[in-house]
């Protein structure tokens, strides 16, 4: 019995406390929104932290990474269903950086830059995917491809 008038007293007043500490840190929060007060004035520029600059920050190294390049494929087949296919090019492109191996990613890099009516980075990404795989599945898909663009067969 005197477990459960435990248990009730801690339970009525757990909820209590929980709102109190809630409101307490609400408080803190819009204490920090605030603006300054005059005698408070802002530190000089130099001691400021630098802010993040994309155009400032290198850019990103790319090496051999497989896993990285399907996981760019898939993220840019869901631009290209999107029907985004300048974004989806990015995609299929940082994939070919990380993986230039990646015939699937120069054939769906074609098929994108056709759709934005490039066809000369098109058909070069096209003949890409058939230099890195000439007997793949794809590759009469590709061949058709480039004939309907009007460039002759590579070899």
């Amino acid at each position: 019995m005197r477990l459960q008038r435990q248990y009730n007293w801690i339970m009525s007043r757990g909820r209590g406390l929980l709102a109190a500490t809630f409101f307490v840190f609400c408080a803190l929060g819009r204490a920090q929104d605030l603006p300054p007060q005059e005698g408070n004035a802002p530190p000089p520029a130099d001691q400021l932290p630098q802010q993040e600059d994309k155009a400032k920050t290198p850019a990103e190294e790319y090496a051999f990474n497989p896993v990285k390049s399907k996981k760019a494929v898939e993220i840019g087949d869901f631009y290209f269903r999107k029907g985004d296919f300048k974004a989806a090019a990015a995609r299929y492109l940082e994939a070919t950086k990380w993986n230039d191996g990646n015939a699937v990613a120069w054939l769906k890099l074609g098929d994108a830059e056709d759709r934005m009516n490039d066809a000369k980075s098109a058909i070069a990404a096209w003949k890409k995917c058939l230099e890195l795989a000439p007997n793949g599945k794809s590759a009469p898909e590709v061949k058709k491809k480039l004939e309907k663009a009007g460039t002759a067969k590579p070899e």
